[in-house]
C-alpha cells in the first residue's frame, strides 16, 4: 500500500506504555454512540469482533475480589459484553501468544514491538485511519448525512474502555459505547506469525473492519443488534453476529473499492487481504486450535464467508451490496 507521505487522521491517542497524547486529543469526539460490547476484527477481523475484555487483577484478594469481579461482571452484561463467551474464546480474535518461530515480514510497517510516539507504525496506522474517514465521509455526503468519525486508541497489554477492560489477547475491538477502536500495538506481529497473514494491508484490513463496526453503529445495525441479541438463544445469537461480521468484511471492501480507485494499492495487496480474511475464519481458527469445527458455535463466519463478502465490496463499492441480512 502506498501510504508514506499522506495524510494522518488526528483522531488517534497513543497509550501505549501508558503515554496519552499523540495526535488526536486536540479535538472533540465526534458520533453517536450506543450501548453495546465491543466488536472485535475477526476477529477480527477482528474478525471484528462482539465482546471482548479481560479483567484487571485487584488488589487486596479475598472477600474484596470476589465483590469486583461481581460488579465487573454485570458490568460487562450491561453493555452487551458476556463475561463466558469472553472466557471461552469465541468469536473475535481472541490471539494467544504465538511461539517466534515464522518469519515476519521485514517489509511490514507493523513490525517490531514497543516503539517512540512518533513511530512508523503509528504513522502507519494514522494514514489508514484517515483514509477510512475520506472514504466514508464521501459515501455519507452522497446520502445527505455527515460521518462521525471514531477514534482510534492505541495500547499495550491492557485498555479499559466504556466496554469495560481488554487485554492484548482480545485482539482489535471497536466499542460504540465510546465510538472507539481499540488496537494493542503488538497484534499485528500476532496476526503474522500465528496466523502467516503478514503485509502492510492485511493490517489496513484489520483497522478497516473495525471502522467498518463504527459505520454500523452509526446507521443503527449495532444498536438493533444489542437489543435483540439478549432475548435470542446462544445458536441463535451467533447467526446474527456471523451475519454482523461479515457485513463489516464487506464495508472493509468498499474501502479498499474507493482506495484502489485513488492508486495506493500495489501488486499484492488485495491478496493480502484475502488472506488475512482466510486465516481468520472461524472455521480456519477451530481446525488450528482444536483440530475441529463446530459450525453452531461459529460467530464471524468460515474462512470463505469471509473473503467472499470483502470481495463483493471490493468488487462494487456499493454499501448497497453489502445487505448480509443481518435481521434476517
Amino acid at each position: 500500500m502506498r501510504w508514506r507521505g499522506r495524510r494522518e487522521s488526528s483522531n488517534i491517542e497513543d497509550m501505549r506504555d501508558g503515554r496519552s497524547g499523540g495526535g488526536g486529543f486536540g479535538g472533540s469526539q465526534r458520533g453517536g454512540r450506543s450501548r453495546r460490547g465491543g466488536f472485535r476484527i475477526p476477529g477480527g477481523l477482528g474478525r471484528g469482533r462482539i465482546g471482548r475484555g479481560g479483567a484487571r487483577r485487584a488488589s487486596g484478594g479475598g472477600f474484596g475480589t470476589i465483590i469486583i469481579l461481581v460488579i465487573l461482571f454485570f458490568g460487562l452484561r450491561a453493555c452487551g459484553i458476556d463475561p463466558l463467551e469472553m472466557l471461552a474464546g469465541d468469536g473475535g480474535l481472541m490471539l494467544q501468544q504465538a511461539p517466534q518461530t515464522t518469519r515476519i515480514n521485514p517489509n511490514s510497517p507493523m513490525s517490531g514491538q514497543q516503539a517512540p510516539a512518533n513511530d512508523e507504525m503509528k504513522q502507519f496506522v494514522g494514514v489508514v485511519l484517515a483514509e477510512t474517514e475520506d472514504v466514508w465521509r464521501g459515501i455519507f455526503q452522497q446520502q445527505g448525512r455527515d460521518y462521525p468519525e471514531p477514534r482510534l486508541v492505541m495500547f499495550t497489554d491492557q485498555i479499559r474502555s466504556a466496554c469495560g477492560f481488554a487485554s492484548s489477547a482480545s485482539g482489535p475491538f471497536y466499542c460504540p459505547g465510546d465510538s472507539k477502536i481499540y488496537l494493542d500495538t503488538s497484534f499485528f506481529d500476532t496476526l503474522a506469525r500465528r496466523f502467516d497473514a503478514a503485509g502492510d494491508f492485511a493490517q489496513a484490513y484489520v483497522i478497516a473492519h473495525e471502522v467498518g463496526h463504527h459505520v454500523q453503529n452509526v446507521i443503527g445495525i449495532l444498536p438493533k443488534f444489542n437489543r435483540m441479541r439478549r432475548s435470542l438463544s446462544k445458536e441463535q445469537e451467533n447467526a446474527m453476529s456471523v451475519r454482523v461480521e461479515l457485513q463489516a468484511d464487506c464495508f472493509a471492501g468498499v474501502w479498499a473499492h474507493f482506495t484502489d480507485q485513488k492508486g495506493l494499492l500495489e501488486r499484492g495487496d488485495l491478496q493480502e487481504a484475502l488472506n488475512a480474511a482466510s486465516q481468520i475464519g472461524d472455521d480456519a481458527i477451530q481446525k488450528r486450535t482444536q483440530g475441529y469445527v463446530v459450525p453452531e458455535s461459529f460467530s464471524h463466519g468460515t474462512s470463505q464467508q469471509r473473503k467472499a463478502w470483502f470481495t463483493r465490496g471490493f468488487e462494487t463499492g456499493r454499501v448497497g451490496d453489502c445487505d448480509t441480512k443481518v435481521f434476517g
